[in-house]
């Protein structure tokens, strides 16, 4: 048997992006029958938020479509860039700071972006940060998280 693919997302403050980037694509996963055959976590560049559940604004959008986003925020650490096959940022910003933190050019190597996943929405070059948005914000980053996350799951199978 082959041993899992594991897929890290991280942003900023792992409470609205990254962590519903790993609850659709758990979704995804699980609606496939394959969700054993992967490992996927979330992080966030910063530790501000770490032990926190993900925005409430979040996990109200994201039950609307089904999804229950229940990860503890975390930060990065430098072990994720050994355990994960693919380090997933949501923006420059956040791909400039894994690549600070990567710990080799090997390790690098696994970093690439969301966006970069996308089939229908593939004019986006970043999930934004909704924080400090309203509604359309939450919906928009859902909606680009589903289009990336299908993709990516063509793209590793």
């Amino acid at each position: 048997m082959n041993k899992p693919r594991r897929i890290l997302f991280v942003c900023l403050g792992n409470i609205c992006r990254s962590s519903s980037a790993e609850g659709v694509m758990k979704s995804l996963l699980e609606k496939e029958g394959i969700e054993n055959e992967f490992i996927i976590d979330s992080a966030g560049i910063l530790s501000y938020h770490e032990g926190e559940l993900p925005d409430a604004r979040m996990r109200m959008h994201a039950a609307r479509r089904g999804y229950n986003l229940t990860h503890r925020s975390r930060p990065v650490r430098t072990q994720d860039f050994y355990h994960f096959d693919l380090i997933i940022g949501m923006d420059d910003r956040n791909i400039d700071d894994l690549k600070d933190r990567a710990p080799s050019i090997e390790e690098s190597n696994k970093i690439r972006r969301m966006t970069d996943f996308c089939v229908q929405m593939s004019h986006s070059d970043h999930v934004p940060d909704p924080y400090y948005g309203g509604a359309e914000g939450f919906e928009y980053v859902l909606d680009l998280l589903e289009d990336a996350c299908e993709g990516l799951l063509e793209q590793v199978r």
